[in-house]
Formats: structure tokens, C-alpha cells, sequence
């Protein structure tokens, strides 16, 4: 993730505290000495909607062989024990599950930060308060588009209004919740009326989320942005960031899954405040750029352990068989060792960018769905060859 709103304005989020600790570039196993990683729990596979850019490809269905709730439990004392700073409970549709507010409790009496990736709709009020009464940190609620374009995208009528009205439900109580949203070409020029619903409904938090061609986003490929839209979008997040900012409204803003917009910000920086510019690169060195199979990972309805969400045809080990936290620090396979260390494994443009130190060969699941090679350059990078220093080669 990168803090749009950290980088340009120096406000500061709990993940901040995650992202820019002093010595989280120099960490294999975890986000910041003496912890392990942000772990993404995929509860179920089950969903209610059926999303066109889905990781998992879920469906209205029952998946058998998912974790029991005591082989879940089980699961989340190692995680406590590991010391993992949050655990995000995702799905398909987390709120699906029967034993949900069981385990989320669970997790939050063993000491762990909660929160909930959701499609929001299945928040009633009473959902909300009980989300709130167990102390989750935060919801993240996605949206793909305003109204029926959204419904398109999600493959459900109705499924706008009905998350919005999870998102007020959550306001309603005082539970912590922003929007997700990932930008592709049928949505692109909604980005503005995404700024406007947020002022509109006072949401405090939104990510912004690159398309990455995985499971049934792997068609997706030709609805991606192009690279001049993908600058266009991140100098309209930067201005509506700002500009709301400056009237007094503070707003969390982030993008997520792709580290070449934090190169793109201090670039920014530099032509207009260097000062701010100098802070903001202080920040991007220490994050030291995507950190998958580093300080984020991914278990999945099974227990199947992965780099992140994005990569679950790569498989690592299973919880019910060893703990997430010896799978994580005594990796065996190929693409887990590699990623504690991938800038000699990287190809192409990322292997010779010269903000390789903060972006860290950006994100390799869509390298690997574009040229079938897991370290080939990252087909999203927008920055040119002159901005990454290719200019006179």
C-alpha cells in the first residue's frame, strides 16, 4: 500500500506505523522487527455476489474442506504467537461464514487487530454493532463503480445500495470503515464521483487498488487502464486528496498493488514542494516497496499458505499440517525464497530501474500473468524509461 495522504500532506493512519517503521525495509519475515506478517485470513470461498475481477473466483456455493473453527483457532494462537500486527478476515464474503463473529472474537481476546474485507452487503445495523462490540479496527468495503455500473461489475443487482447501506450502518455505530476500489477501464472516469461519495457520506478512508489479472480477473487483461491513464488517476487522487485537505476534511487515501505510484508522488514532490519531497522519500526508503512473502501473506480457505491473495496457484504449505509461523520463517519453496530477496531474480525494466530500492520489482503476479515468468518486469509500470533512469541505455 502507498499513503497517498501520508506522502503529500504527512498525516498519520495506524498502518503508517506499519508501513514506514525505521527498520521495515530490512525485514524478511515480518512488517517491523520483533513481528511477523500482515496475515490475510480468506475464511470462505462462499460469496453471495459474483465479482468479474474476483482473486478467488467464488461463487453462492458451499467449498468443501475449509477450516474447521478449531483448526482456525488453532491457527490464529500462531499467529498471535508470532506477534502478526493485524489479521484481515476476507472470503469470498467473510460474513458468510456461521463461526465468523466466533473466530473474529477469538482473535481479538488472543490480542490481535482485526479487520474485515467485505462486500458490505450483509451489514444490517445489528451486524454493525456486534462488528463494533467485538473491537474490530476497520472494514473495508468494496466498491467498484456508483449505481448500476457497480452491479454490473459485481454481478448483482442491488448490491450498491445495499453496501452503501452497510457503509452508513457502520458510520452509524462509530465503526471504523472505508471504501475499496479497484480502477479498470469501466470505471476509470468514476473516480471523481468515488471522491464526491466520500465527502458526501463522510467516509473517512479509501484504497485505491490496481487491476491484477488473477483468477477471474485473469481475462481482464485488455480492461486494464493504460499506462497515461494510470497517470492521469494518480495526479486526480494526489489533487481531490489535497484539495479536500485543504477545506479542513481528513481523509485517509491510499493505492494498493502497485509500488511505481510512490516513484510517481515523489516525482511530483519534487517539481512543487522538494521539502515535502524529501520526507516523503525518507518514507518510500524505509517502506522499501512490495513486500509479498515479506511483510504480507495470504491463507486461504483451506490453509494453504500464500505470498499474498494474488498468488494462490503458488503454494508454500498448510497451517493444519505447520504452523504459518515456521512455513513463513523456514521457507522451502522456490518463489517464498525468493521473494525474501528478489532483486537478483528480477528481469527486464525492473531489474534495471533505479527505484528498484523502493519498489521492489513491484507486483509479480501480473508479471507472471503477462509473460509467464514470475520475475519478468511488472507490464503496469507507467513510469517511463526516462523517469527509471533507461533513458540513455
Amino acid at each position: 500500500m502507498i499513503s497517498v495522504s501520508r506522502l503529500l500532506l504527512g498525516s498519520e493512519h495506524f498502518g503508517d506505523s506499519l508501513r514506514y517503521a525505521k527498520d521495515s525495509c530490512r525485514q524478511t519475515d515480518g512488517t517491523h522487527g520483533g513481528h511477523g506478517p500482515v496475515v490475510v485470513w480468506n475464511i470462505t470461498r462462499t460469496c453471495n455476489l459474483k465479482c468479474r475481477h474476483c482473486y478467488s473466483s467464488s461463487e453462492a456455493k458451499k467449498y468443501e474442506g475449509e477450516l474447521t473453527t478449531e483448526e482456525g483457532k488453532e491457527f490464529l494462537r500462531d499467529l498471535a504467537q508470532f506477534k502478526v500486527p493485524v489479521v484481515l478476515f476476507s472470503g469470498g464474503e467473510p460474513l458468510i461464514r456461521p463461526d465468523f463473529f466466533e473466530l473474529a472474537n477469538y482473535a481479538r481476546q488472543l490480542g490481535l487487530r482485526v479487520t474485515i474485507s467485505t462486500n458490505g452487503t450483509l451489514i444490517t445495523p445489528e451486524v454493525a454493532q456486534k462488528i463494533k462490540d467485538i473491537g474490530v479496527g476497520y472494514v473495508g468495503i468494496s466498491l467498484d463503480g456508483i449505481g448500476e455500473n457497480n452491479d454490473r461489475f459485481r454481478g448483482k443487482k442491488g448490491a450498491f445500495d445495499a453496501a452503501l447501506a452497510g457503509i452508513r450502518n457502520c458510520l452509524g455505530v462509530g465503526q471504523k470503515v472505508g471504501l475499496r476500489f479497484t480502477i479498470n477501464r469501466h470505471n476509470f472516469n468514476e473516480l471523481n464521483d468515488i471522491f464526491d461519495l466520500l465527502e458526501r457520506e463522510k467516509i473517512p478512508r479509501a484504497c485505491f487498488y490496481h487491476l491484477v489479472y488473477s483468477g477471474r480477473a485473469s481475462h481482464m487483461k485488455d480492461e486494464d487502464i493504460s499506462h497515461q491513464e494510470s497517470r492521469q488517476a494518480l495526479d486526480l487522487i494526489m489533487e481531490r486528496t489535497e484539495e479536500m485537505h485543504s477545506r479542513g476534511l481528513t481523509k485517509e487515501i491510499l493505492t494498493v498493488d502497485n509500488h511505481a505510484d510512490g516513484v510517481y508522488i515523489y516525482l511530483k514532490l519534487k517539481e512543487k514542494d522538494p521539502a515535502r519531497a524529501e520526507k516523503a522519500w525518507e518514507m518510500l526508503q524505509r517502506n522499501g516497496g512490495n513486500r509479498s512473502g515479506i511483510a504480507i501473506g495470504q491463507v486461504d480457505w483451506y490453509g494453504n499458505v500464500h505470498a499474498d491473495q494474488f498468488s494462490q496457484h503458488h503454494t508454500f504449505g498448510n497451517v493444519k499440517e505447520r504452523k504459518f509461523s515456521d512455513i513463513w520463517t523456514k521457507p522451502s519453496h522456490p518463489i517464498l525464497k525468493g521473494l525474501k530477496n528478489r532483486k537478483p531474480l528480477l528481469k527486464g525494466r525492473c531489474a534495471k530501474c533505479s527505484w528498484l530500492k523502493v519498489c521492489n520489482g513491484n507486483f509479480r503476479p501480473r508479471a507472471e500473468a503477462v509473460y509467464n515468468d514470475f520475475w519478468a518486469e511488472d507490464p503496469a509500470c507507467y513510469l517511463t524509461d526516462e523517469e527509471i533512469g533507461l533513458g540513455e541505455q
